[in-house]
């Protein structure tokens, strides 16, 4: 491989001859060889424009001549159209605050905006009012508002509308409730389904509450909170720009102590993402329960056959799609443990698990994302409702005798459902045997429809 010496206060480096990175990068390159983990590309997106902005807001407030600006403007443009991360080599296992990650923009738009008659500094020019310590957690909380606000809610409306079509399509479909896995007087299939479309809105709720600290950014305080070498007038000029270039409100963070050393407004989105991480775990076992069988279990509901489901058993399919799902749940819950875990390490004037923290909260984004579209388009559009099967189950409920309870008490419907269980009997023979009930007060009093709620006060 052909090299190029590049130089640091270190002193000088071999770097690849094509690379655009220099030496810090190449250091922490060869120091942290660990794992394969490379820093998330949206992550890199948000840092190069926090190196656009920045240039931006040092140019409108007289501090960097106007010709390295616009070409630390331009390389920025180059990088964020082109989106050549190749040229971002490092890991997430290096240092705790992404100072090498930092760098290594610098140090790549420095390259990309130095030209025979400009020499731009990856220090002095691309880095000037800032520090590694308020750039990363700036970018972090730019990539994470960007990726919940363009990714994360548009699929959760998505599943929301899917969800919308199918309690409409299903209300008359009256089916038996279950608590405990066990039988519950009855439900429709419509309000089974709203349960897991008002999760969704609660959780599309929590994530625009959260994106409220989120919008909170670090910049300005450069490296302990004091805002050396940084000005105000300087975070006025970035904030600015950064509103005309995201179309998004984000704000200075009041404190800027608090903005470097902790990450609580992560740990805040990383537990939203967890609610809609749990909420889609209990969506995805209702579902695979409700499809289980097809002749051997509940079997009222039949999932779409996208792929075989055994190598061995001819024509046997599985809910794929429903573990694939529970599996993104459990690693966002993971990820929400590690975040938290992180983000309680902040010592001093500064946390130093951020490169972590950053993988992880992308990671569940990406995945709840991708999970979301996946599950709508792939199981929820072509789920079909078994009528026959539920109508067959709810007839064999004994959980039906509790329509009975205000007219004989619950002690004696408890006697009929045990002596219908007991003889495997209807709960109507048992009834009348007993003699609690007329044939004609059984069928005028236990009737499915009018149990489900809507029309409740019609059989007290």
């Amino acid at each position: 491989m052909e090299t190029r010496i590049e130089q640091d206060s270190m002193g000088p480096i071999e770097v690849p001859k094509e690379a655009w990175w220099g030496a810090q990068t190449e250091r922490s390159r060869q120091n942290f060889k660990i794992g394969g983990e490379k820093m998330p590309p949206e992550l890199l997106h948000a840092l190069v424009l926090v190196k656009k902005t920045a240039s931006i807001a040092n140019q409108r407030t007289g501090k960097l001549a106007a010709e390295k600006a616009m070409a630390i403007q331009n390389a920025a443009d180059l990088l964020l159209k082109g989106e050549n991360w190749a040229e971002f080599p490092l890991v997430v296992w290096q240092t705790g605050s992404g100072t090498q990650s930092n760098m290594n923009a610098n140090e790549v738009i420095a390259n990309l905006a130095s030209q025979k008659d400009l020499a731009v500094h990856p220090n002095d020019d691309v880095n000037m009012s800032q520090s590694s310590n308020d750039v990363f957690p700036t970018a972090l909380h730019i990539a994470g508002t960007f990726t919940i606000e363009k990714n994360v809610l548009p699929a959760i409306h998505e599943m929301i509308g899917v969800l919308e079509d199918l309690e409409e399509q299903n209300k008359h479909v009256i089916k038996i409730g279950r608590t405990h896995l066990q039988d519950a007087t009855p439900v429709t299939f419509a309000q089974e389904v709203s349960g897991w479309r008002s999760a969704l809105e609660h959780n599309e709720t929590m994530l625009i509450n959260s994106l409220a600290e989120l919008r909170q950014l670090a910049i300005g305080g450069t490296a302990v909170g004091t805002g050396l070498n940084a000005s105000k007038a300087y975070e006025d000029a970035f904030i600015e720009a950064l509103r005309e270039e995201t179309g998004i409100h984000f704000i200075s963070e009041a404190n800027k102590f608090h903005a470097l050393a902790n990450r609580d407004a992560v740990v805040f989105v990383s537990g939203a993402l967890k609610a809609l991480a749990a909420n889609c775990m209990k969506m995805a076992n209702d579902i695979r329960w409700l499809a289980s069988g097809p002749r051997s279990g509940l079997g009222e509901i039949t999932l779409p056959a996208n792929e075989p489901g055994s190598s061995i058993m001819p024509g046997k399919v599985n809910p794929t799609q429903c573990e694939a799902l529970a599996m993104v749940a459990v690693q966002v819950m993971g990820n929400d443990t590690a975040i938290g875990v992180a983000a309680s390490q902040g010592n001093f004037e500064l946390n130093v698990y951020l490169p972590l923290i950053a993988f992880d909260l992308l990671q569940s984004v990406r995945l709840l994302t991708d999970a979301l579209h996946s599950f709508s388009d792939n199981c929820l559009k072509g789920l079909v409702v078994n009528e026959a099967r539920m109508a067959e189950l709810l007839e064999q409920s004994l959980m039906l005798v509790t329509a009975l309870n205000t007219h004989i008490g619950y002690d004696k419907g408890a006697e009929i459902a045990k002596k219908a269980f007991n003889e495997g009997t209807t709960l109507k023979e048992a009834s009348l045997a007993l003699g609690y009930v007329t044939e004609e007060e059984y069928e005028a009093w236990v009737r499915p429809e009018k149990m489900i709620g809507e029309n409740y006060d019609d059989y007290l």
